[in-house]
């Protein structure tokens, strides 16, 4: 919905809204958020609500720790799991300083930057994500242990799929929150499950990504069960993925997507520390369908980047190497500047890679080059590299790299 600031204010009053919560991230992608009442919103759009961010990750520690938010009203949203009776509404928020400059770390207003930075060619991408988690049961005191909530496995149903109406009931949350699921099914993993977005913009794709980790938690700690989107909860069992699907048009018509596939992979292993940002990323990496290359190749899910089987209105690529741990804002930035390198640079698609890598013989995998290994692999390459430096803040390269 694309509300205005009069929009809410109406809105606010008329549907009995108690509480306004003005959400933001960390700069890893954690949601964070404070509440007000609705007397206080006024000035939240024209002065901004201050908060103390000297103990939020990536925001400045004691020093100049006085920011500020501005919500920004198109992203107002109910909670529908909240009361009827004296309603709760979330928006999405800018972080500013007092001299009303934007912080540098804020993830979301650097998403906003690559976003007008295409826009200024005449370029506009849309992006959809694919995420999975594992349902875990909790002990006598409710803290989550390891015992998946079933043993069923890939697209089973029911009874074998005890996750289906906890999904069920996610997708319809969403929907009342105006967001729009496109699929879910159970995964390959015991307990593991996986829900589909329709694509969006990229400021709305990267929202509905953060909510939608809210709404899983929110939901599913309601059933007495927990919800683990961390990269390889079960040592033995398939990670949990965050595929990426990108589109990108042209205003004057062209098929921009080889270009924008190859400077993605020009630039991936430089990346990676941010679409992968744990340790445990690189457990998952080069198992069980996760990626472990760098290549690419139509409908291949041993790949990198795949390009699936769709009509021509829905071509795009799907970039399988990211994990739930991502921010999303930082990670669509990246992707997107990094296909307009693709394109400004006239980058050539390498030749698509259209065997298994998952059994392909060494000597066949000694020509294609490997994904970064370890975390402090990937750190290392994105410390050296020219373009995450041109992109990022400092501090943010620091937050991630130096941890």
């Amino acid at each position: 919905m694309n509300f205005t600031e009069q929009d809410v204010l109406e809105y606010v009053e008329q549907e009995d809204v108690r509480f306004i919560r003005l959400a933001f991230c960390d700069v890893f992608g954690k949601q964070k958020n404070i509440a007000i009442l609705p007397g206080e919103l006024p000035r939240a759009f024209r002065h901004g609500i201050a908060i103390d961010a000297s103990a939020i990750a990536g925001f400045g520690g004691e020093v100049r720790s006085d920011l500020f938010l501005f919500p920004d009203p198109a992203t107002l949203s109910s909670l529908p799991w909240r009361g009827e009776n004296g309603k709760v509404v979330r928006m999405f928020c800018g972080v500013s300083h007092p001299d009303g400059s934007t912080l540098v770390t804020d993830s979301r207003a650097l998403l906003q930057s690559a976003v007008e930075r295409a826009a200024k060619l005449g370029i506009s991408f849309a992006f959809g994500t694919e995420m999975e988690f594992y349902l875990f049961k909790t002990d006598d005191s409710g803290e989550p242990t390891t015992v998946p909530y079933d043993q069923a496995s890939y697209m089973d149903i029911a009874p074998a799929d005890r996750g289906e109406n906890i999904r069920r009931e996610i997708c319809i949350t969403l929907e009342q929150m105006g967001i729009q699921p496109e699929c879910s099914h159970h995964e390959e993993g015991p307990g593991q499950n996986e829900i589909d977005f329709r694509y969006s913009d990229p400021l709305t794709a990267a929202d509905n990504a953060v909510t939608f980790r809210a709404v899983v938690e929110t939901i599913v700690a309601r059933n007495g069960l927990a919800a683990d989107f961390s990269p390889k909860p079960l040592p033995d069992q398939a990670g949990n993925g965050m595929h990426i699907n990108l589109s990108v048009k042209s205003a004057d018509g062209r098929d921009l997507l080889p270009q924008v596939i190859a400077g993605i992979m020009a630039r991936i292993y430089e990346i990676t520390a941010f679409l992968n940002p744990t340790d445990a990323s690189y457990q998952r990496l080069g198992s069980r369908k996760a990626p472990g290359y760098i290549s690419w190749s139509s409908e291949n899910r041993s790949q990198l980047i795949r390009i699936p089987a769709a009509p021509a209105e829905l071509h795009r690529a799907e970039l399988r190497s990211a994990d739930p741990g991502v921010n999303p804002y930082l990670a669509f930035a990246l992707l997107i500047h990094a296909g307009l390198d693709g394109i400004e640079e006239g980058l050539p698609l390498p030749p698509s890679a259209d065997l298994n890598l998952f059994t392909a013989p060494e000597a066949v995998l000694k020509t294609f080059r490997h994904l970064p290994l370890t975390l402090r692999e990937a750190n290392d390459a994105a410390r050296a590299s020219a373009f995450v430096a041109r992109v990022l803040p400092p501090e943010i390269i620091a937050a991630y790299c130096e941890r």
